[in-house]
């Protein structure tokens, strides 16, 4: 998902995933990984400056398919979006943030492994936090399950609790996943799609939804403000060095 503006970025002018770490947009790290874990289609969902967005892609010869999402209307809209691009594809689909630029290779590789060893309609990425406030958190049964994620202005106190929280990365089985978007609505107060609805529909089916978390919690971590920015350029330099 690449389609968003940055507003925090202060800078109209730039998509937020072209905004650089390590010297490359961090959308190309994003895509990197996919690449990496051998997708046999990878989908770019761009929106906000998409020329720019396109330009790069196709200036740099990556082997991507990009659609447009227009309006934006949340993480479950840009989704739908890629459903005419993978029309013919059948397996898993791994949804990435484009902005969010430090997930690991092993750490996705792992997720993969678990979906596929569960045969999960969909697996959850996860953080283990020491402050997990602000975070939705992730609720799972006595066999490892997810059974709900909770918003923390929902959350009970013993909810708030939980360190584990959701991070955005989900991993689905495709024809699961295109199905429960038939059914999800934008009946909140932002007038959007929202992706994890489909959740609400895969436990009301009793679908098994795994989760797991990631390595470091760093790994999650999306760049929303220019100081989130110059956190993971820094955090990307550490891990290199």
């Amino acid at each position: 998902m690449a389609a968003g503006k940055g507003t925090r970025m202060n800078n109209p002018n730039i998509a937020k995933v072209m905004y650089t770490v390590a010297g490359r947009p961090m959308v190309d790290h994003v895509v990197d990984l996919a690449l990496h874990l051998d997708a046999e289609r990878t989908v770019v969902v761009v929106g906000w400056k998409k020329d720019t967005v396109i330009r790069h892609m196709t200036q740099a010869g990556r082997p991507v398919v990009c659609v447009e999402q227009s309006p934006q209307l949340g993480t479950g809209h840009a989704v739908m979006q890629s459903e005419e691009s993978l029309a013919s594809f059948d397996g898993d689909v791994l949804v990435l943030s484009g902005d969010v630029p430090l997930l690991g290779k092993e750490t996705a590789a792992s997720l993969l492994r678990l979906h596929r060893e569960k045969r999960a309609a969909a697996t959850l990425l996860t953080a283990i936090l020491e402050d997990p406030t602000g975070y939705g958190r992730v609720i799972r049964d006595a066999q490892g399950h997810v059974v709900a994620i909770v918003e923390q202005k929902d959350a009970s106190e013993q909810q708030r609790e939980i360190k584990e929280i959701n991070s955005g990365i989900y991993l689905f089985d495709k024809g699961r996943l295109f199905e429960g978007l038939k059914h999800i609505t934008p009946h909140n107060a932002q007038k959007e799609y929202y992706l994890t609805d489909v959740f609400q529909y895969f436990w009301r089916h009793a679908c098994t939804v795994c989760a797991l978390p990631a390595n470091h919690p760093l790994e999650i971590r999306g760049v929303n403000t220019v100081q989130q920015l110059d956190e993971a350029r820094e955090a990307y330099a550490r891990r290199s060095g």
